[in-house]
């Protein structure tokens, strides 16, 4: 018979042992560059006067918006509107 020895090793000798612990470690590094980032840069605070703001800019698209549909709008009374010597026609024709 053959003297069967098992190859018992320590777990760090093991190469799949150290691809589980990569992916946690990963994670746990990026974590501490995150904090590290969030700490040397702050967020902005958020200005006294936003609401106001947010209504100068409300007003401000609605300009530009108003802007954009003035042909549509000059066309679309310009149909509505009626002709001049029409309504004076209509007006002679109705009198008792």
């Amino acid at each position: 018979m053959k003297n069967d020895s098992l190859d018992i090793k320590p777990w760090w000798q093991y190469g799949h042992v150290w691809l589980i612990i990569a992916g946690p470690a990963v994670v746990v590094v990026a974590g501490f560059i995150t904090l590290a980032i969030a700490i040397r840069v702050p967020d902005p605070v958020v200005a006294d006067d936003y609401y106001r703001r947010g209504l100068d800019i409300n007003k401000t698209l609605a300009a530009e918006k108003d802007l954009q549909l003035a042909p549509a709008m000059q066309t679309r009374n310009h149909v509505v509107t009626p002709k001049p010597e029409l309504v004076k026609q209509e007006s002679s024709t109705k009198a008792p």
